[in-house]
């Protein structure tokens, strides 16, 4: 399952995160969204974790839960739009 987390500090890596959900299961991959030019960070992750009960248990735990000073917004990540304005 595919899990956002919101809320991160700019400081927070794949590492840390990696460290966060590994309590709660296996993760597959860990993915903090950065700028393109600056390498910083956007404040939001992606993390894949196999089987639903561990996202789901993930979920539930470290939403809300404060990493580096911020509480973490931690949900099921839902697909991507299309994207784009809408020209009229």
């Amino acid at each position: 399952m595919n899990i956002y987390v919101g809320n991160l500090a700019p400081e927070v890596s794949e590492t840390e995160l990696t460290e966060a959900f590994k309590a709660f299961g296996q993760v597959g991959s860990v993915q903090v969204m950065r700028e393109l030019f600056s390498g910083a960070s956007k404040g939001f992750a992606f993390v894949e974790m196999p089987g639903r009960a561990h996202s789901m248990a993930a979920i539930s735990g470290l939403n809300g839960k404060e990493l580096m000073g911020r509480p973490m917004r931690v949900n099921e990540a839902q697909p991507r739009g299309r994207g784009g304005s809408r020209r009229r």
